[in-house]
């Protein structure tokens, strides 16, 4: 089994068709590799992809490698990865199947307060983010995550969102008629979305006109 780094943390007819959408991404990672697979969710609202057959172990890397991994081994000095669960003062709380604390000269991210961070390069709760273990507590955000949340604020801007599928987000864009305003829906994970904007479209303008189509959280990166 592998856990991926990803939660389905929404509930009734919305779960239903997260986990759905899920069984789908996971069919097409897996391509044409001869194995089963079911998707399941842990207590902890991680996913969790059984996989048996010839290609198991070429699936279970390809699943890694796609979405990242919830081990509960740890390494000094390796990197993994955890969702953020909450913040304060003194820093980031990612779930990485256990508490890891990214204290505030840890983030690597420039001046400001844990919440002006991440207020300043969009980042939503649950999203997953890499990050360095230390034995001793000192851990930090991976050098590639902080580059991945840069290269944000030099695009030409974003949405981020959370608690939504990449359809749902899609439809609400079309919706609230931005579908020539974006550039397309990435995918962050299974409910964190980021809506990228074209050249010379507002993305603190597209958040207030697409925010009242969709209950999640939102966060506009403005090119810096």
């Amino acid at each position: 089994m592998v856990v991926l780094a990803t939660k389905c943390y929404v509930s009734g007819d919305a779960r239903e068709r997260a986990l759905d959408g899920m069984t789908s991404l996971v069919a097409n990672d897996l391509g044409d590799l001869d194995v089963e697979f079911d998707v399941g969710v842990r207590h902890d609202d991680f996913v969790s992809v059984t996989v048996s057959g010839d290609d198991e172990t070429v699936a279970r890397n390809v699943l890694r490698e796609e979405w990242g991994e919830i081990t509960d081994h740890f390494t000094d000095g390796e990197t993994y990865v955890g969702t953020l669960e909450s913040w304060d003062e003194d820093g980031f709380v990612l779930d990485a199947g256990t508490e890891v604390r990214i204290p505030a000269d840890g983030l690597g991210l420039g001046a400001g307060s844990p919440e002006q961070i991440r207020d300043r390069f969009g980042i939503v709760q649950h999203l997953s983010m890499r990050f360095v273990y230390d034995e001793d507590g000192d851990h930090e955000l991976a050098d590639d995550e902080r580059d991945r949340l840069y290269d944000w604020t030099r695009g030409q801007g974003r949405v981020n969102a959370n608690s939504a599928t990449r359809a749902e987000v899609r439809a609400t864009v079309n919706r609230a008629g931005h579908a020539n305003d974006i550039v397309t829906v990435e995918r962050l994970g299974l409910l964190e979305q980021s809506v990228i904007c074209r050249e010379n479209t507002d993305a603190p303008g597209l958040l207030a006109s697409i925010g009242g189509y969709l209950p999640a959280e939102l966060k506009a990166v403005i090119p810096q």
